[in-house]
């Protein structure tokens, strides 16, 4: 799974998304040690706790999270949030 794909899949799964993917250190050659790094931006945060809004990112990548993604390093802000940053 690469950077690309990451961001589609959170993008598809929460409502008007906008992830940036990034590889936050060298994968080794098997792959086997996925690590991503994600920015998300959504309204759909609103309201919501920082667990329940990285529950919500992991529900968008379903199976991937224990199949193709070793580690996730993830920021979310709802889109007011990330304009006063």
């Amino acid at each position: 799974m690469d950077t690309d794909e990451v961001e589609r899949l959170i993008e598809e799964g929460i409502p008007d998304a906008e992830a940036t993917v990034t590889l936050p250190r060298v994968p080794d050659e098997d792959h086997e040690d996925a690590h991503f790094a994600a920015v998300v931006v959504s309204p759909a945060f609103e309201g919501k706790t920082l667990v329940q809004q990285h529950q919500l990112v992991y529900d968008a990548l379903g199976d991937a999270m224990t199949t193709d993604i070793h580690a996730l390093e993830m920021k979310t802000f709802t889109p007011e949030e990330y304009d006063e940053r």
